[in-house]
């Protein structure tokens, strides 16, 4: 008496083991944007510092107040993108955050069935070796006694 062990709530287990998997493809998606949005941070960042360094007036030739006013504005234009790019990266960070949690608790919910598959293993194990153990004892007990008649007819002839 062999009898498979069937999880009845395998299907289950394995629609949470693909949420899982999602969550998981969705924090890596998820990371890679925020990985681009520091690259752009620190590429405006840069940009800012480059802009910052080589003023007009510091290349030692007469520049007019438009070129001056041009420069201002442009850093103010870098600026504006720097702070956008900053707000964009928290947000970034922000959803990165919702996705682990989310991750965690997608494992979580696999995890607890796992462990109620490995139970019920453990317990459809038991259960075998328990008839089993019966079934031999039983067959055990049958040629004890088919011995004892067999004795007993010897005995008696």
């Amino acid at each position: 008496m062999n009898a498979k062990f069937k999880f009845g709530l395998e299907r289950v287990r394995e629609l949470r083991e693909h949420a899982e998997d999602q969550a998981r493809e969705q924090l890596a998606a998820s990371l890679g944007q925020r990985l681009r949005g520091a690259a752009e941070l620190a590429r405006v960042t840069e940009q800012i510092q480059s802009a910052a360094s080589e003023t007009p007036s510091q290349v030692g030739v007469p520049v007019s107040g438009a070129d001056l006013v041009a420069h201002a504005l442009w850093l103010q234009s870098l600026e504006r993108q720097r702070e956008t790019a900053a707000l964009h990266l928290d947000r970034l960070d922000t959803d990165v955050d919702h996705r682990r949690t989310v991750l965690g608790q997608k494992r979580q919910d696999r995890e607890v069935l796992e462990r109620l598959k490995e139970r019920k293993q453990r317990e459809h194990s038991a259960e075998m070796a328990r008839r089993e153990s019966a079934e031999l004892d039983e067959i055990g007990m049958a040629g004890r006694a088919r011995r004892a008649r067999e004795a007993a007819r010897q005995e008696m002839s």
